[in-house]
């Protein structure tokens, strides 16, 4: 696959759909043949491959450095958690399985309660489905949450006056991220047919030139 060719926009589209429920790629494999990239152009490539296939290390990773800029402030991890959750949100595959886990564990208490957390049914256009398909968590629209556990995290941030040193271990975090997908050479995995077939599942806009 020409990873040149794909866009930002594509990467961050594909990211968004993609499945995070996957563990995280093995750390003999992530930590292993590192090389300075000669052109721009094989850079790119490089950064844009690596950053789709160790996506879940690379979130693993910055959320760890968070956590251990905030051991001595634990008001501060929890606003790291909940920022987590809200950018995790974003991802269809964690919104569907979080509001799945949880509509199931309510079940257990409130079945009535479980029942109201059911996504809407989908408009029927022409006897098939609405093309356009909306993001529900236990009932509600995907935005509510991102808003509720953003505002949370925002409100537990300036509480705990640990600003500055979020800014700085999120620095931290996106610049070893970017270091290390710059500098890490694409494995074979990452180059096979199959990897092509599952980026097509979740790229939209995928065209073959």
């Amino acid at each position: 696959m020409d990873w040149s060719n794909v866009t930002a926009e594509d990467l961050i589209e594909a990211l968004r759909q993609v499945d995070w429920s996957s563990p995280p790629r093995p750390l003999s494999e992530f930590f292993s043949r590192f090389t300075v990239p000669r052109t721009v152009s094989k850079w790119d490539s490089r950064l844009k491959c690596n950053l789709y296939y160790y996506r879940t290390n690379y979130f693993i990773m910055i959320v760890f450095i968070l956590g251990v800029g905030f051991l001595r402030r634990p008001l501060a991890i929890v606003a790291a958690l909940m920022t987590a959750l809200s950018i995790a949100f974003l991802n269809d595959s964690f919104a569907g399985i979080f509001s799945e886990k949880v509509t199931r564990t309510v079940r257990q208490f409130s079945p009535h309660l479980a029942a109201k957390m059911r996504p809407p049914l989908r408009p029927v256009i022409r006897g098939r489905p609405s093309s356009k398909r909306a993001i529900y968590i236990c009932g509600q629209p995907r935005w509510v949450f991102v808003l509720v556990f953003s505002t949370v995290s925002f409100i537990l941030w300036f509480v705990s006056c640990a600003l500055l040193t979020v800014l700085l271990a999120l620095a931290i975090g996106l610049l070893a991220t970017i270091a290390h997908a710059s500098f890490r050479v694409p494995n074979l995995k990452a180059r096979l047919n199959t990897f092509r077939e599952e980026f097509r599942t979740v790229w939209r806009n995928y065209s073959e030139l």
